[in-house]
């Protein structure tokens, strides 16, 4: 099967060594997506809700250029540098995902590469 490698053009794929999606026959694998701007910058410090949006809104371009659709993400998993505020993110994913519903994991992590993200998120795909 052939192999596509998505990039989103972070400064983190190419010394890490990581595609931001991939690809192979009808599956898509979107990498822990991190609320980065475009400038490359941190998208909305201190604001869970917002950085929650600018990760869906990397991974659904992702999928996108993977040659998905939003309705193809079967799970999604939302690491948080603060779980007592998981609210906040689920926010941002219910407007998104609620009429989808993949399955989804809320996970408490101790920190980020970047200490100001407070959110990484990951998305599986099945294309129909």
């Amino acid at each position: 099967m052939k192999r596509l490698n998505i990039s989103s053009g972070s400064a983190y794929e190419k010394p890490i060594g990581f595609s931001r999606a991939v690809r192979i026959g009808n599956i898509i694998s979107v990498a822990g997506t991190a609320p980065i701007a475009p400038d490359g910058s941190t998208s909305c410090t201190d604001d869970l809700y917002g950085q929650t949006k600018r990760c869906i809104e990397i991974i659904a371009k992702a999928i996108s250029d993977a040659g998905g659709k939003p309705d193809n993400v079967i799970r999604t998993r939302i690491f948080l540098k603060d779980i007592s505020i998981w609210e906040q993110s689920a926010k941002a994913h219910g407007e998104f995902f609620s009429v989808i519903r993949p399955a989804c994991t809320f996970i408490e992590v101790k920190g980020f590469i970047n200490p100001e993200w407070l959110v990484e998120m990951e998305a599986d795909c099945v294309i129909e």
